[in-house]
């Protein structure tokens, strides 16, 4: 009995070591499917000796701002009406990665967005308006308007674009700190 339990005991302890060395699904590998890859360990890079940023611990999130997501334009004098629509533009998801010296923190904002002619429009290059506004707490800190440029080559199809600009502020601002990005139509807002 002792001989039989030995080589269960055996058995278990052999496929616990061969499914440790298995990265990712240990099972994977029996169903039939490939067993993945171990990814290449990452290189990773020292700041020079006496440069003056360092490691980030906080960095702003990045919100679509209600009601600035979607900037669509119109042949002129026919605003709302869908026949005369020449192109929208969507923004549909954001990232962000940041940097800090002594006295700056520096956001890089990402957003990915679409382009879309509609039934007035024609190829050619457009010129979108994007908002980012930098907010610590309910303190405005940062607010510009870009126009960022973006070509329609064909009509028929959307068109992807990928909106990225580094925006800097004071070092010291708060962990409430965050970044809103949408178009600005350049109407003024009715106050509530």
């Amino acid at each position: 009995m002792s001989l039989v339990m030995s080589r269960g005991v055996l058995a278990v302890s052999l496929l616990m070591a061969l499914a440790g060395c298995n990265t990712g699904n240990p099972v994977s590998g029996l169903m039939g499917q490939p067993a993945p890859q171990p990814a290449a360990p990452a290189a990773t890079a020292a700041a020079p000796v006496g440069s003056d940023a360092f490691v980030q611990g906080f960095c702003p999130q990045v919100a679509l701002r209600d009601g600035t997501t979607v900037h669509r334009v119109y042949a002129r004098g026919k605003d709302n009406d869908p026949t005369q629509v020449v192109y929208q533009a969507s923004i549909a998801d954001t990232t962000r990665s940041c940097s800090r010296t002594e006295s700056t923190l520096t956001v890089n904002v990402l957003a990915q967005g679409r382009l879309v002619s509609g039934p007035q429009g024609k190829a050619g290059t457009i010129n979108l308006p994007v908002r980012i506004t930098v907010i610590d707490g309910d303190q405005q800190v940062y607010s510009e308007v870009e126009p960022f440029s973006v070509t329609i080559a064909d009509v028929n199809q959307p068109t992807q674009f990928i909106y990225s600009r580094a925006v800097t502020v004071p070092g010291n601002v708060s962990g409430l700190t965050r970044v809103h990005i949408g178009f600005d139509d350049g109407k003024a807002k009715k106050k509530k």
